[in-house]
């Protein structure tokens, strides 16, 4: 197949530093999953809810390595989908996976948004939920097609914000433990009183857990834009998902020895509960100020990632040619943009926020599961680039069998939905299969 040429009409511009994407991975790994599932995750597990969170790190980590590879040898958007190609030179597999991608990519923005609108809703609760994620997602529509520069900016703004309340959130939480709680409030021997919880509940939890780990994998599809992409790009996921995984650890032990595991799952704001118990002298408005940033950043880039999966998958021929043009003057895929808006738009009034992030810890899992099988494949055909990072032929091993573990501990409900999305897409790809569609990349 031709490559498009990259031309400056018809490339992205390349203005992220190192620094620019260490923030853009933490920043899109802390957010939404943390503010928003604390309490879901400990309805499930309990006071082994950092239990769950450490099981979600580790699966995270093997695959994390894996992308640093996959990113360090094709630096392109486009991503999985063109690892695929590059894997298994057939257009069908990249195009079911990019597919798959470009799903959980939505499904994730629709779970932002409800998880955006329920925060909102609890200091203005006259506002109606709907139009709370319609005007996010149109604010983030805005932004992103804007450009990369201004995106990278209020990235590192909103990760600086976020990051704050998880650390006041560790901080309110030590200060507990050592000191006298408040009176009235329950104390961290009535948040460990509940009852034992078994080895297939942390599993369940882990795996909607997984959701707040997800976003290392969003770093491959700005590599176009990145300066330095064969070094920075393993560089920057590791540290990433070892920075977020760390804080996240910290952060469940803190929320349940403060709060009720119960008391957290019925909250529509859990961490905001931890601080209504710890420190009630905070400003409500403050720290719900500090998750709405959190999760509207989670959100950005999410969308950043979703509309230049689009735009690759169309340079690589394997979706209409339109989701692969850029706007002239802003270098942004708007078409795609636009497209991601309408699809998140419809998830999010439609879904709830448990069965959304769950579908999307799915098919990010399958994702997983088939990069890391890339990845085996690459090596053992040994296709290597002498340039690129490189991790031991253990560690993509390693992640199909910690990634397949969690899918069958996932609850049966999240894994028939993300199958019927694959389904979709599986069934538009085998309509449009050509002679040419198995021709060699």
């Amino acid at each position: 197949m031709t490559e498009i040429p990259n031309t400056e009409s018809s490339s992205l511009r390349r203005q992220l530093g190192l620094a620019a994407l260490i923030f853009y991975g933490v920043g899109d790994i802390l957010g939404a999953g943390i503010y928003a599932l604390v309490g879901e995750i400990a309805a499930v597990a309990g006071r082994y809810s950092w239990l769950a969170f450490v099981i979600a790190l580790v699966v995270a980590s093997f695959t994390g390595l894996t992308y640093a590879e996959l990113g360090s040898r094709y630096p392109r958007s486009g991503g999985e989908s063109h690892f695929c190609s590059q894997a298994f030179r057939q257009r069908w597999i990249a195009r079911v996976i990019g597919w798959t991608v470009f799903c959980s990519g939505v499904v994730s923005l629709a779970t932002i948004s409800r998880a955006f609108a329920g925060y909102l809703h609890g200091v203005a609760p006259d506002l109606p939920a709907q139009a709370l994620v319609l005007a996010l997602l149109l604010v983030l529509a805005i932004v992103n097609w804007i450009g990369i520069r201004i995106s990278s900016a209020a990235n590192i703004v909103f990760t600086l914000i976020e990051a704050s309340g998880l650390l006041f959130i560790v901080c309110i939480g030590i200060a507990w433990i050592v000191g006298d709680p408040p009176a009235g409030t329950s104390t961290a021997t009535e948040a460990a009183s509940v009852p034992q919880v078994g080895f297939m509940a942390i599993m369940q939890a882990a795996s909607l857990a997984f959701f707040a780990f997800i976003g290392f994998e969003d770093l491959v599809n700005v590599a176009e834009e990145a300066k330095n992409p064969r070094r920075d790009m393993p560089i920057a996921i590791v540290l990433s998902a070892a920075i977020a995984g760390t804080l996240y650890v910290v952060v469940i032990l803190a929320a349940t020895h403060v709060v009720a595991p119960a008391e957290l799952a019925a909250s529509p704001a859990p961490l905001m509960s931890v601080v209504d118990s710890a420190a009630p002298w905070f400003p409500r408005w403050v720290f719900t100020g500090i998750a709405l940033f959190a999760v509207a950043n989670t959100g950005l880039l999410n969308f950043i990632t979703a509309s230049r999966l689009l735009y690759g998958m169309s340079r690589d021929r394997l979706l209409p040619a339109f989701l692969g043009r850029i706007d002239e003057r802003r270098k942004t895929p708007h078409y795609a943009i636009m497209i991601v808006f309408a699809a998140a738009a419809l998830l999010a009034i439609t879904g709830s926020l448990r069965y959304l992030a769950g579908t999307t810890s799915v098919l990010l899992l399958i994702v997983f599961t088939a990069m890391n099988v890339v990845l085996i494949r690459l090596k053992r055909s040994h296709q290597f680039c002498a340039e690129a990072f490189s991790v031991p032929l253990a560690i993509p091993v390693c992640g199909v069998a910690v990634c397949v573990a969690l899918l069958c501990s996932t609850p049966w409900p999240h894994v028939v939905s993300a199958i019927a999305l694959m389904a979709v897409g599986s069934l538009l790809t085998l309509s449009d299969i050509t002679a040419h569609d198995t021709e060699s990349f």
